[in-house]
Order: structure tokens, then sequence, then C-alpha cells
């Protein structure tokens, strides 16, 4: 049986992001031995069908989305029906305002990117822009990402320039959501839901650091979840 990867985003083949997001899948999918059916797929676009038989969604770089309620609605569709699902910088974004509307009963949550005079954004700009950097991520033991890596160290690439509120911060601790990558002071990097196969963002970009003969760990126990899914 071919298994579909719907990675949603706005395509821009201009995008190093993008072109990695590609390349990362070719890489994962030789390693793990299974050609996925991989499609870009607009937030414009995307049809009803194509999210409800997806066998797993990539929500990608590159916001802000066309339409922010249908990247929201596929993530809770992920969410719900235990469909493999990675999101990687906006697409970490994106499943922490999906998480603060389904959990923290926040309708509108606010995104810095969508909306600059929002008052209390759930995501804001970082003081510090992330974009470019390379640095250290101190992962959760025995969490799920943890487990990928096989380390408690890691070392990634950004791209981004907002991250979760910090005034947010508390309440995405005390929620369902497991905070399983942080930076060195504690920012939060890593998050995935422990009751799911796979459901996990980074707000870092892990594609960026995949090569032919070395795939990224992350994006190959994604690929496998996939594979492995019903």
């Amino acid at each position: 049986m071919t298994k579909t990867l719907v990675i949603l985003g706005e395509y821009n083949p201009d995008w190093e992001t993008h072109r990695a997001t590609n390349a990362a899948i070719e890489h994962s999918s030789r390693v793990v031995g299974w050609a996925l059916r991989s499609e870009w797929h607009s937030t414009s676009t995307i049809t009803r069908s194509r999210i409800e038989t997806a066998h797993g969604f990539w929500i990608a770089t590159g916001a802000p989305y066309l339409s922010l309620d249908t990247a929201l609605d596929v993530i809770r569709f992920a969410r719900e029906h235990h469909v493999p699902c990675l999101g990687t910088c906006q697409g970490f974004q994106h499943i922490m305002l999906e998480f603060a509307r389904a959990y923290l009963g926040i309708t509108h949550p606010g995104h810095a990117e969508y909306n600059r005079d929002a008052p209390h954004p759930f995501i804001s700009e970082l003081s510090c822009s992330l974009r470019g950097q390379v640095s250290e991520v101190n992962l959760l033991d025995g969490s799920l990402v943890a487990g990928c890596y096989g380390a408690t160290r890691i070392t990634e690439r950004y791209y981004c320039r907002y991250g979760i509120a910090p005034d947010s911060v508390a309440a995405v601790r005390a929620g369902p959501i497991r905070v399983s990558g942080v930076g060195s002071e504690g920012e939060i990097r890593i998050v995935e839901y422990p009751a799911h196969p796979f459901m996990v963002g980074t707000l870092f970009v892990p594609q960026a650091r995949s090569l032919a003969d070395q795939p990224h760990p992350l994006v190959s126990a994604f690929v496998r979840s996939i594979v492995a899914s019903s």
C-alpha cells in the first residue's frame, strides 16, 4: 500500500527550507526502505478528502499561511485521529496555536506574524532572532524525541524570529503537551504529545541538516511512523 505524506504550506521552490524538506523525505525514505508519496498542499486549496486520506502531515516552514484556520484544522485532525504529524519552525508555532485553542480555551490565539498589534499574542517575536543560528538543544530523557535521536543533547539550525510568548510558557508546561527539548536557558524548542504515536513540533528546522548519506534521525523516525500507520 502506498502511503501519502501531505506537506502543508505555501510551497516556494526558491526557499532553502522547502527544498530541504523534499530532500530530507527522500533521504529518510531511502534508509527506511519505503517510498512515500509526498505532496505539497497550500492551506488555501487542500481538500477535506485529502486531509482525511493522508497517512501523515508535515506542517511546513514559511508562514504566514494563506489560511490560518485550515492549518489549525489539519493539526487538530492529526491530533484527534492519531495521524503522524511533524511541525517544523512555523509548523511548531501552529501546533502550539492549535494547542492553545484546544486545551487552553483560547478561541483566537494570537500570532504576532499575522497581527503585530495583537495585545497578548500566544506566539510573539523573539527578543533575539534565531534566524541562521545553530545551537544546542537539551532533550528530556525518556521522551519520544530523545529516543529518535538516541541522545539527550543535540545541535540544530534555526530559521525563525517567533516563538512561544514568555507569558504563555507556564500554561504550555502545565498542559497535556510535553516539553521535550529546551535551549540553554530553558526556552521551549521541542514539544510532543505523549499519547500520540508521533506528533512533534520543533522550533528548529531538522531537514536543513539531513544528508543523503546521513538522513536526519527525527525525519527518519517520522517516516517510520507513517509506514507503521494503518
